[in-house]
Order: C-alpha cells, then structure tokens, then sequence
C-alpha cells in the first residue's frame, strides 16, 4: 500500500484549520493560493496594475478576464484570438483600443511585443505550450488554463517553460480551482497525515453531457473547413487533447494530488464514441489507473446524456483502512470514519477558485515569489490523462515508464489558417 503519511516519527492527524491560516499551512503541495486584497501590496493606482493581456477570447477567456478585472490589481491591456468577431467582443468588453486587438495563429507573438507583463493563455489547448514557452522568452509571466498541453512532449515544453520562468523571476500560474478551494486543501492534507489509513483503492467520474454540442453547427456547416474545426475546437482530438484531457483532467488532478504526486505505474481501459456526431474526440472512457503495491483507481467518463442518474459530476472518493474521502466538485467534501471531517460545501468552486489563483497569481508577480509550485503537479496529472488516453486508443496496457519517453504528438490540421 501507499503509505498514508511517510513521516513515522509524526503521525499525529492534524489540528482543523480556521478560515484564517488554512491558505499558509497548505504548502506547496496544496497550490496555495492567497486571498490578500491589491491595495496591500502594491497600492491601488492605476501606475500599480499588471498590464494583461489575454490569449483565447471565447466565453471561457470572457468570463475570467472578468474576474481579472474584478480583482483590481490588473490592467486589461490587449487580447488576441483567431477570430475577429472573438478580439472584438472581449475588446469592447473590457475597453482595450482596436490597435491592441490581435487576429491570426500568430497574434499573441505581436502582442508580446506591445508591453503586456503578464498573460491569461486560454486558447485551445494544442497551442498552450507554444505560448507559453513565448511568453516566457520574451520575459512575461504566465497564467494559463488547463489542460496545459495534449501530448507528451507539450507537457514536457511546459514543464521547461515553467523551471525557465523561476529562473527568470517571472511566475507561472496553472488555474486548478480544487486545489485552491479550502475544503478540498483541508480534507487532503489530513489523507496525507493518515486520517483515512492506508489507501485500499479508490474511484473517480467525470460524468457530464457534451458541452460542446453549440459547436455541431460548424462542423455541420464545413466538417473539412480548418476555421471551423477550430471554432469548434472542442470537438477535434488533437486541439483539445480529447475529453480525458480537456475536461476529465479536473478529476484525475484530485487523484494526483490525493495521491502525492507519485507515479501511476500503468493504465488499462476502453473508450469510443457511441453518441458523438461530430469532431473526433470519444464520448467516453472506463479506466484502471494502477499505483504502486496495486493500488487501484478506477475512472469513468461521459459526455453523453445521464438521465438523471446519481452520482454525476466530478467525483472522487478513496477507500482508506481507517476512513473514506468523499469529494465532489460543487458538492460536498468530507472524510467519514474513525477521523471524522465535516468539511463543506463547494458550489461556488468555479468562481472561488479562480478568484484564489487570480489572487495568488498577483502576489508572487507583487512580491516576487517565483517558485511556481503549480507547474510540476499540473504536468503530471496531463500526463496522467494522456496516460489513460492511450490506454484506451490501443487497447493495451500502457505503462508511465513508457509513456514519458514518448514523443509522438498529436498533430492539428491548420493548413489555409492565416498566421
């Protein structure tokens, strides 16, 4: 078994965390983020702002260059995207001026150059680690959103990018809400300090209806038309990285975490499209991700209709000799059995969340803490859905110490797409 907690000198659980101190006792493992107001650190002139600018301006890259704005510390300074109508919209949006405003693959290179100090990268995930590794070249600091790449040499760019920010005092930021949510820091850090004993096995869903299924009209329109697989970008595997890795990522993350960051040692499962019209993404996946001493987590995915059923969402629960952790996103986190922890509910996570990281995000640029701890645990918990993923395209099992040796990547049809 994993051990619970690999310190044996101090296996005492914990004493509960008020709301006050719960963000500095998390650690480095937790993410931790910080709810410190901006006028705190740097004052609140409009000279003190972070100069933004946002790269992917779809309903996602709109909503939380909102809460960018809402936190104050920040100047929505440029934005960039493929699209016109997309550049135009968070434009007016936020009051950036026309020539401010960038078009084309090559866009956010241009807006670079026109003195932004930090990025909001939200654009489909094929591009991420590109933009990334841009970003940091030209000495910009990095927030950018899961999945952080779609193959394993992307997540490795990532990982490099990131260890190149810290040396170049700049941060880089990956925007996971669970790990920046109080009850799950809580709940976890007790699992680690051995509240439900050692783990026996565990189970996670994601079990949710298509999301993208406004995009149909796209690829109805011209399945073969570049533009239109990249409007619907959610759809096509290799700019999405598929639903394990687009969407599902949010779940194994939490088994990454609850699972301190150790390597699986294999993955085995099935998975395929049943209900899906359109793209070339699956619509579903049923896994067992193996651990160390066979620990087993079995995952399971949809983005089909549910009927109705319970449990759906995104739901984790591990089966411990001691105790069982039971985690849903939006829900209730709590840890039954002999150390009881009522934990609570999480339904505004979504907002909260990355209410948190925008927050920490501007203090590590405020304060200069650039040991982005963030970046290596997000690089394992890509990997680990890319993992599960080929596990399911070839029906075999595939092996970690395979797969991170990899570097077959996936490869988007952008040919007719204007730099």
């Amino acid at each position: 078994m994993l051990p619970a907690n690999p310190d044996k000198k101090n296996n005492h659980l914990p004493a509960p965390i008020d709301r006050r101190t719960f963000i500095a006792a998390s650690g480095a493992s937790a993410m931790s983020f910080s709810l410190m107001k901006p006028q705190l650190v740097r004052g609140s002139s409009a000279n003190s702002k972070i100069k933004l600018g946002v790269i992917g301006c779809g309903g996602r890259g709109n909503k939380v260059t909102g809460q960018f704005r809402d936190h104050g510390g920040y100047e929505i300074f440029a934005c960039q995207d493929y699209f016109r109508d997309r550049v135009d919209t968070l434009g007016d949006e936020f009051g950036i001026p026309a020539k401010r405003r960038y078009t084309g693959l090559s866009g956010y290179k241009r807006m670079l150059e026109a003195g932004v100090d930090a990025v909001f990268i939200v654009s489909p995930p094929y591009f991420h680690p590109q933009q990334a590794q841009a970003a940091v070249d030209a000495g910009v600091h990095v927030y950018i959103a899961k999945p952080i790449a779609v193959d394993v040499p992307g997540c490795k760019s990532i990982g490099q990018s990131g260890r190149k920010a810290t040396q170049n005092r700049l941060a880089f930021t990956v925007d996971f809400q669970t790990r920046a949510t109080e009850f799950y820091i809580e709940a976890i850090k007790r699992v680690h300090a051995g509240a439900i004993g050692d783990i026996v096995f565990g189970e996670s869903i994601y079990h949710a209806r298509c999301p993208f299924q406004k995009k149909y009209e796209f690829l109805r329109a011209g399945p073969n038309d570049p533009a239109n697989k990249l409007r619907a970008w959610g759809l096509d595997r290799a700019l999405s990285g598929d639903i394990i890795t687009e969407q599902n990522i949010h779940a194994l993350d939490v088994i990454n975490w609850i699972m301190n960051n150790a390597d699986p040692v294999s993955a085995t499962g099935v998975g395929g499209r049943k209900v899906r019209e359109y793209g070339t993404c699956y619509d579903h996946f049923a896994l067992i991700f193996e651990y160390p001493d066979k620990t087993g987590i079995t995952f399971s995915s949809k983005q089909i209709e549910g009927h109705g059923t319970v449990p759906d969402g995104i739901v984790n629960r591990i089966f411990g000799s001691k105790g069982v952790l039971e985690a849903k996103q939006g829900g209730n986190v709590l840890i039954r059995g002999e150390n009881f922890y009522r934990g609570g509910e999480t339904s505004s996570i979504g907002k909260t969340g990355v209410d948190n990281n925008i927050a920490t995000f501007y203090d590590s640029i405020s304060k200069g803490d650039f040991s982005n701890p963030t970046v290596e645990a997000s690089v394992k918990s890509n990997l680990i859905t890319i993992l599960g993923r080929q596990a399911a395209y070839t029906g075999e099992k595939i092996y970690w110490s395979n797969l991170i040796k990899s570097n077959e990547r996936l490869h988007a049809d952008l040919k007719g797409l204007k730099s």
